[in-house]
């Protein structure tokens, strides 16, 4: 029995994805310009959100650095152990570093992603903003550790990193949390590590924590980039927080005076992005961070 034949696409549907290809070809030799031109980095370039830039081989990018070429760009692909076929959407973290190595070796730039601090009252939306940018490569979200038990949907490294009491001791004392506090009888923190990790292979941070947390950053690391998120108005936020049906009038009431002191922390931070739209917030940050 002869396997089914691919179902025919209609000339409507040809014409479209003949404009895709053509499209995507565009998108991928502007970044090569770019970079050849010195107005983008390597790492800028990788970190592109366009799938056509994601799909690219990183052969073909790299072969774009000023000072590369196509000779030195195999014996860097094969020193640091990338398939020549391998697409930048699918590098992998070691990979990654490989290549930081290499290209560190060879004095060509590759700028360090910002560490961004997000913060601002309860109900401002933060949680919707850190989850869009989950899907944005140019960016890393930071991973709390915690000494709580995790919960039966939890992984490790994923959720949280899950330590013993004696491991968070053991942190602390060595200075290796930006910050940390205790929470409902658990500690929480936030390690140096994967934060300075993803930094140096040129990918921007975001740190979302309350502003007590965000105080301790400061502290920890003056060059973060501080950002607040506001709502619109003080009575859009109040209307949110009061909108939450399971809350008791008691704990309704908390939430806004919790929230009121929140608000007053604004002028801490160095920027102030208020909460219209989520695009438009997403939008600011991304262009703060790359200005950082």
């Amino acid at each position: 029995m002869n396997p089914p034949s691919p179902p025919r696409r209609s000339p409507d549907d040809q014409a479209r994805a003949r404009q895709a290809a053509v499209n995507a070809r565009r998108e991928r030799a502007h970044v090569k310009v770019a970079l050849a031109h010195g107005e983008v980095s390597f790492f800028s370039a990788l970190w592109d959100p366009k799938p056509s830039i994601q799909r690219m081989k990183v052969h073909e990018l790299l072969k774009a650095v000023p000072g590369v070429g196509a000779i030195r760009a195999d014996a860097i692909m094969e020193r640091a152990g990338i398939s020549f076929s391998r697409r930048i959407g699918g590098l992998g973290k070691h990979q990654l570093a490989a290549l930081r190595k290499e290209l560190s070796l060879s004095k060509i730039d590759s700028p360090k992603g910002a560490l961004v601090v997000m913060s601002g009252p309860g109900g401002v939306g933060k949680s919707t903003i850190t989850s869009a940018l989950r899907a944005d490569p140019r960016f890393w979200i930071s991973i709390s550790a915690t000494t709580r038990a995790p919960r039966h949907n939890e992984k490790d490294g994923v959720d949280y990193f899950f330590l013993t009491e004696e491991n968070f001791d053991r942190m602390v004392a060595a200075g290796e949390f930006l910050e940390w506090a205790t929470f409902a009888g658990a500690r929480y923190g936030t390690p140096k590590a994967p934060i300075e990790s993803w930094r140096e292979l040129g990918k921007h941070v975001l740190l979302e924590i309350e502003i007590e947390g965000a105080r301790q950053v400061r502290l920890a690391d003056p060059s973060a980039l501080m950002v607040f998120i506001s709502p619109p108005s003080w009575e859009e936020l109040a209307a949110r927080l009061q909108q939450r049906g399971t809350d008791t009038p008691e704990r309704q009431a908390a939430r806004l005076a919790l929230a009121e002191a929140e608000m007053a922390a604004a002028n801490e931070f160095d920027h102030n992005l208020v909460n219209h739209q989520v695009e438009q917030v997403l939008e600011q940050l991304v262009s703060l961070a790359t200005a950082h």
